[in-house]
């Protein structure tokens, strides 16, 4: 597989590399003196093949954890602490402040997300825009949410005034592959919800956080937010272990989770938030309108080439209309268009992790040992920091491909006759997000819906798998969630029903109208924003 280098437009030109020092602990920018870790982009600034070196960043330890830890700790304050006995309103505000000042680093980061993670121009700038909707649309929701609990209830002689409060500290890591959006998904709901957080950056993206740090510095009391750099097990571990950890928000894999999970030594008192790994199923019924669901099917299986848990990384197609689906489906994916992020009407880009093309090849190796076949004329086709997507047919369960989430450009297809075949194999997967559904029989459609919604969280009709709208629940079954994210399900994820009770009687009511009066309370209020 050759391609040409094409000159970089000036304003994507990587001018000087990043010797990321900053890091925020307990409200203070701290600089870095130890030792550091270059950061390399696959994407080459030359004319004869070369990763480009975009710059550096602290390669941290457990002193460093501990310390954003502490400072964490130091700012709950077991509950005390100013930000989460803080108004509603000013929490907002400090949200608001935050936000507009994110809004001004736009370019810097979308370049960002370009060179680091591959992702093309239109949807690192999607990305970007999509996360600012998402704090804004968080913030409308924190609205709504006091205003329903302004007010008090009454049953059996009893008054309540419930409300949602903190959980306490919150260890925050986000994933490569959607390192602004997907991180601040948690991020975001749990700092306003008044939690406090210790927040590392993904093993790719990094460089593009640094932008923001300022901004995390400025607009939030000190200790609430805590950024550090460095390797998972080296920072997550140490502060795991302590036990002081209240909530673990990750998205990654469970195998990670797990290991997570497991350091901590009061594990019933940690809660999860938790977006991992995913092996969505397409399935193609004979009846099926064929433009529409090979379409669907190559923006879901090679959409950011296929590096997303909500990808389509199994397409199960019925035997009538099988041949042609793979003639034309293979036709599709070699007709896509391989680039450089900024280069337009770019489908495929280079892979962010250099070890990933070889990780595909095992997987087509594995799978033509198995009797399968590539049936795209480019599939698995090589260069420096990419493989062609491989359409792989016919793919049988002793397969890797079959197994493992593959999280890039491979497409497994597997044919069947009886609808009970794919069901049988989505009740036996460990993974249950989504899966998208393409047909037009209502009688065929009917059941298939009713018992793919007890196997999955989101079944998509005649559409592919993915996350947004940002306002619908966004989780799994089994190993693929805990919790859900949603801009409204977030806010809950992320905090506890607490109220104060009291009976009906003089004087407690009394007490109450005194509260009510004098506003010496944040918590018993039925104040709210319009």
């Amino acid at each position: 597989m050759e391609t040409a280098v094409k000159p970089i437009p000036e304003q994507f030109q990587i001018s000087k590399v990043i010797h990321q020092k900053d890091y925020l602990i307990n409200g203070e920018i701290k600089v870095w003196d130890g030792p550091v870790s270059d950061v390399y982009s696959t994407i080459s600034s030359t004319e004869t093949y070369a990763p480009t070196l975009l710059g550096s960043i602290p390669t941290m330890g457990e002193e460093e954890a501990l310390n954003a830890l502490d400072a964490g700790v130091k700012a709950y304050d077991q509950g005390k602490g100013a930000w989460p006995t803080m108004k509603v309103k000013d929490r907002i505000e400090c949200m608001l402040k935050f936000v507009k000042m994110m809004e001004t680093k736009r370019d810097e980061v979308v370049k960002l997300l370009m060179w680091e993670i591959g992702k093309s121009l239109p949807d690192s700038q999607k990305e970007f825009d999509r996360t600012v909707e998402y704090i804004y649309d968080t913030i409308e929701e924190y609205k709504q949410l006091d205003r329903d609990s302004a007010k008090f209830h009454k049953h059996s002689g009893v008054h309540a005034h419930i409300r949602r409060g903190p959980l306490g500290v919150v260890l925050c890591l986000g994933p490569y592959n959607y390192p602004l959006n997907e991180t601040f998904a948690l991020l975001i709901p749990a700092i306003i919800m008044g939690n406090t957080a210790i927040f590392k950056p993904a093993k790719h993206g990094v460089l593009l956080i640094t932008p923001l740090i300022e901004a995390f510095q400025k607009c939030f009391p000190k200790g609430v937010v805590n950024i550090l750099f460095g390797r998972g097990r080296a920072i997550a571990g140490p502060i795991m272990k302590t036990g002081k950890v209240d909530v673990l928000a990750l998205i990654g894999h469970s195998s990670s989770a797990n290991a997570l999970q497991n350091q901590h030594p009061k594990s019933n008192r940690l809660r999860l938030v938790l977006g991992l790994e995913a092996k969505n199923p397409a399935i193609v019924l004979p009846d099926a309108d064929l433009d529409l669901a090979i379409s669907e099917c190559l923006n879901g299986t090679l959409s950011y080439n296929g590096q997303r848990c909500t990808a389509l990384k199994v397409v199960y197609v019925h035997k009538d209309i099988l041949q042609e689906f793979n003639k034309r489906f293979s036709d599709r994916v070699d007709a896509l268009k391989f680039g450089n992020p900024w280069e337009e009407g770019v489908d495929l880009t280079p892979l962010p992790e250099p070890g990933k093309p070889d990780y595909i090849q095992e997987l087509i190796d594995d799978a033509i040992e198995k009797g399968a076949k590539i049936l795209n004329k480019k599939g698995g086709q090589r260069s420096e920091n990419y493989i062609w997507p491989a359409v792989m047919y016919p793919v049988t369960k002793d397969m890797r491909v079959y197994e493992e989430e593959q999280f890039g450009p491979i497409i497994p297809v597997v044919a069947f006759e009886d609808i009970d075949e794919p069901l049988d194999d989505m009740a036996e997967s460990n993974y249950g997000q989504q899966v998208s559904l393409f047909g037009k029989d209502v009688y065929a459609l009917s059941p298939l819906i009713d018992t793919l919604a007890n196997l999955v969280c989101r079944v998509n009709l005649n559409s592919s798998c993915q996350r947004g709208p940002d306002v619908y629940p966004f989780t799994g079954r089994k190993d693929s969630a805990v919790a859900t994210l949603s801009v409204h399900d977030a806010l809950r994820s992320f905090s506890i029903r607490t109220f104060v009770a009291s009976k009906d009687t003089e004087l407690n009511n009394e007490i109450l109208e005194k509260l009510l009066e004098t506003k010496l309370s944040n918590f018993i209020s039925t104040d709210y924003l319009l």
